[in-house]
């Protein structure tokens, strides 16, 4: 693994001791190496006990995924590899960027801007332009 934590943003960071492995088969295909092997990695992460993220943060987390939680814990699983090793990774990855993804700041509020006034007319002018060429076209004189 990638040290004893996983970096979330900034100085925060997941700690070891706090993430559940779990191992198992992955399903599908695999050759002779199949029923033999525990693929499969689930990592869990109880995100209601956490002491490791900043309340402010926590709190966030838990509002954005609360349709993800199972009593406060969140779960990720990975089988793309045939590793092990490799799919603990990807799931500790994973994980770091969906906790990464919850606890971002709010986007800034979109401040409405004026629309120039020569941008107005011209689009205005454009309208009637683009009516007068409309009504050229009922076909009252065309007989």
């Amino acid at each position: 693994m990638s040290g004893p934590s996983h970096v979330i943003r900034g100085s925060v960071s997941l700690p070891e001791a706090e993430l559940m492995w779990r191992f198992s088969r992955s399903s599908g295909p695999g050759g002779q190496h199949v029923n033999t092997s525990d693929s499969q990695v689930e990592l869990r992460f109880d995100l209601a006990k956490t002491e490791a993220l900043p309340p402010v943060w926590k709190e966030r987390a838990l509002e954005r995924l609360e349709n993800r939680l199972v009593n406060g814990v969140i779960t990720v699983r990975s089988s793309e590899h045939r590793s092990q090793w490799r799919n603990r990774e990807t799931a500790a990855v994973r994980l770091t960027a969906l906790l990464a993804e919850a606890t971002a700041p709010p986007p800034r509020a979109r401040r409405k801007g004026k629309i120039p006034r020569g941008l107005n007319e011209r689009r205005l002018r454009e309208k009637k332009q683009r009516a007068e060429t409309k009504r050229g076209r009922t076909g009252r004189d065309w007989t």
